[in-house]
């Protein structure tokens, strides 16, 4: 567990999945503009893993992929994502907050799980559910305002969200599930 940073070249356009996961000395990762894929769970449980830059031709922050992450705190999500994961960013205690692109249509279920220094996220307007403990356990998280295109709250969305000040469910909504 000695690898510390990785530059990969320009020569990769896939990184597959759980390819760096469980590296817990990997503080910094280069990721080249041609990657076009990064698999499920690739860097699940880098523990020291501070900063990412998503290439701009990646489409998918697909599921698990920065699970585990406790010390990420800086995340770029290109404008081309369109889909965040299941667990994408599960347990990423260190994250404050997170800037989600307009183009995202989809967030999978307890994404932002156990980001217990999350204060604040936007949610785009092309989302139309707000799954199942998306936001669970994000302790410090202050304010939401979910958009008009919110037509469903899943079960145990906002658990444990214990510095939650205000939210703005809109007329759109019409299920909350318990």
């Amino acid at each position: 567990d000695s690898l510390k940073d990785i530059s990969i070249p320009d020569s990769v356009i896939s990184i597959g999945e759980y390819a760096f996961a469980g590296c817990k000395s990997l503080a910094d990762i280069t990721i080249p503009e041609s990657v076009t894929s990064i698999g499920a769970g690739a860097f699940n449980d880098c523990s020291s893993l501070e900063k990412i830059n998503i290439p701009d031709h990646v489409t998918l922050i697909d599921d698990g992929l920065f699970r585990g992450c406790s010390s990420l705190n800086n995340v770029t999500i290109p404008d081309s994502i369109t889909l965040i994961g299941v667990h994408a960013f599960c347990e990423c205690s260190s994250l404050k907050s997170i800037t989600i692109p307009k183009g995202v249509a989809s967030i999978g279920e307890g994404a932002f799980n156990g980001c217990s220094s999350l204060e604040k996220i936007n949610i785009p307007d092309r989302v139309t559910l707000i799954d199942d403990g998306l936001f669970w356990g994000c302790s410090s998280l202050k304010k939401v305002t979910i958009p008009d295109s919110i037509t469903s709250i899943g079960v145990h969305a906002f658990c444990e969200c214990f510095s939650l000040e205000s939210i703005i469910i809109p007329d759109s909504v019409t299920s909350i599930a318990w």
